[in-house]
């Protein structure tokens, strides 16, 4: 008779995560996940990273997934640990990050299943019903023989299609349970394979999509392409760049697909939208042909009156999830496909027709870059930012000294739409934007992951004096695992994108974002920390401070606060009820009318949104 060896099953949970190529797991104790965090103790291949607040662990998780491009983990304990993780994971979900979560919760016999009672065990919470609708897969792990399909069935899901969480709750009781690996049955003997596989195929294009996408291009005199997150969740950033480079087509960005194409190509005109550059805004409106790559076009993209919309154009819409196709703007063509691979064919069937020339496009480029001179993004006078700092160009000067291996982590704010707008970014660079949930307190944690799994990069973060207030507490994280994280605070002591919509719509009602906030000496705060800090107030001290070039240590923390101007703005803005390419401050009607291709749209009664 063999000898069965038995294996604790929180053990094996482990070793299946240290299989799968996952070397960190981001947690905040709790007597739930006990078991769990005991088996990690045993392995020196795969590390538990403890952080100060469950919310920053899911943040770490996905700036870990996203910088390092395998599946992020954080784990929390039953109850309230559970549900800290909700927002890191809605998060995960609406920017197609792949992230597991792994929740404790009370032993078998102790949860409730179908008892009409609120509770029965101590911090007994139903995490599965509550985390469902912001996950790809959500199950509660009741029999440990069923733990190798399930971590199998998770994973493959969250990595598959559109990428995204899963969530998986193991009671006690199952995490101490013996089991034989062996014996364990898998997701992927049997049908479940056929399956994947066939789901994999139908998200290869059809040749003739491709080839009708080509033609589309071929023929436009004004062609466009909109660089959406799904280009980044696909993994296809470098086949993009290398088809750009070789039809040099003109591109924007949505604020998801920023990092996908550097701002050393040429033709790059960055950001779209509500917070885009106008003149970024006006070519979408001008454009004849407009390919979008993996976008799911909302309402910060396409302004509140979708149908004027790159009105002009022919559309071709490209997404791996079909729901979005064609959803808020009408196509002339919509495409499920992978990102990867649509733009493998394209590439192939756009050498196939080299021979037709695109010169047909050098009156557009003109355009193009008129326009971009014409109407640069930020203040128009020194006197507009009370002579002080202005944020755009703070952004253009960091951006001399943040390298192609960078890893820039933005939190939300008013400071992020000014890196987005006017941090540059060399093709190898990443910038990591909370999109979809947008939720402050997001930079600074992700940026921990992203130190986890990029220790080659240098790592930033661009956070507001409000984002940073969040989860300030991880500045001990950072402390304790000595990561070289450069934190730069864009300080101007308010919560200035909603104050600057408080102006518009409220007359200058200030509630809770002037009135009765206040932000603390960041400075002492890092110092009290152990992380050097220092304040940068004036021009003159901000060229001292990064003429250098290099003035970020490289062997630990540091934290600068710049202080900017509290009546600084987004500039340009859309206005609610506006064509996108009617941002304020509102140009003339003559001149907006001449920098049109396309006829003018009036605006409908701006109204609160």
């Amino acid at each position: 008779m063999e000898n069965v060896v038995l294996m604790k099953a929180a053990a094996y949970v482990v070793d299946f995560l240290a299989k799968a190529g996952v070397r960190h797991v981001f947690e905040m104790a709790g007597g739930a996940i006990a078991h769990l965090l005991d088996a990690l103790a045993e392995r020196e291949d795969i590390v538990a990273v403890p952080v100060r607040h469950e919310q920053a662990g899911a943040f770490a998780a996905e700036g870990y997934a996203r910088a390092g491009g395998s599946i992020g983990v954080a784990m929390a304990t039953s109850g309230p640990g559970a549900l800290n993780l909700l927002t890191g994971i809605g998060s995960c979900y609406f920017d197609s990050v792949p992230c597991l979560f792994l929740t404790g919760q009370v032993n078998t016999y102790e949860y409730k299943f179908e008892d009409p009672v609120r509770q029965n065990g101590f911090q007994e919470t139903d995490i599965v019903a509550v985390a469902r609708p912001l996950t790809k897969y959500a199950t509660l792990v009741t029999d440990a023989s069923k733990l190798r399909y399930e971590l199998e069935k998770a994973v493959h899901i969250a990595t598959s299609g559109r990428p995204g969480p899963v969530l998986l709750d193991i009671p006690m009781d199952v995490q101490r349970a013996e089991v034989d690996p062996d014996q364990l049955i898998g997701f992927f003997d049997g049908e479940a394979l056929t399956a994947a596989r066939l789901e994999k195929e139908a998200l290869v294009p059809e040749e003739d999509d491709v080839k009708m996408t080509v033609k589309l291009l071929r023929q436009a005199v004004r062609p466009l392409i909109l660089v959406g997150g799904g280009v980044r969740a696909a993994g296809a950033d470098e086949e993009l760049r290398s088809w750009l480079a070789a039809s040099e087509v003109p591109t924007v960005c949505s604020l998801m697909g920023l990092d996908s194409v550097g701002t050393d190509y040429r033709w790059n005109l960055g950001l779209i939208g509500s917070y885009g550059h106008r003149y970024a805004n006006l070519a979408l409106a001008n454009c004849d042909c407009l390919l979008v790559l993996g976008s799911r076009l909302d309402t910060r993209q396409t302004g509140t009156q979708p149908e004027t919309f790159a009105r002009g154009a022919k559309i071709v819409h490209v997404d791996v999830d079909k729901t979005e196709l064609g959803r808020k703007v009408k196509a002339e063509l919509t495409v499920r496909a992978d990102a990867k691979a649509f733009l493998q064919r394209l590439a192939e069937a756009w050498q196939a027709t080299e021979g037709i020339s695109a010169s047909i496009w050098e009156t557009w480029k003109d355009r193009l870059a008129y326009q971009r001179i014409r109407y640069p993004s930020g203040a128009l006078t020194s006197k507009e930012v009370e002579e002080g700092i202005d944020p755009n160009r703070l952004m253009e000067k960091l951006g001399e000294v943040v390298g192609g291996d960078a890893v820039v982590c933005l939190d939300v704010g008013q400071h992020q739409m000014w890196a987005s707008q006017s941090l540059p970014l060399r093709s190898g660079a990443r910038l990591l934007n909370a999109g979809g949930m947008g939720a402050m307190g997001f930079g600074l944690p992700a940026a921990i992951g992203a130190a986890f799994a990029r220790p080659d990069a240098r790592i930033f973060v661009l956070a507001g004096d409000g984002g940073l207030q969040v989860n300030v507490q991880e500045l001990q994280t950072i402390v304790h695992w000595h990561l070289p994280i450069a934190i730069i605070v864009v300080n101007n002591r308010s919560l200035g994108m909603v104050r600057q919509f408080q102006d518009l719509y409220f007359g200058g009602r200030r509630v809770s974002t002037v009135d009765g906030y206040s932000c603390p000496d960041f400075v002492r705060v890092a110092e009290a920390y152990g992380i050097p800090g220092r304040r940068i107030a004036t021009v003159s001290e901000l060229e001292q401070w990064l003429g250098g070039g290099a003035p970020f240590p490289p062997d630990g923390p540091s934290l600068t606060e710049v202080v900017v101007a509290s009546s600084a703005g987004v500039i340009p803005k859309l206005g609610v009820g506006r064509p996108i390419e009617d941002m304020e401050p509102l140009l003339d009607r003559k001149e907006l009318r001449r920098q049109l291709l396309v006829p003018l749209k009036k605006d409908r009664p701006p109204e609160a949104d």
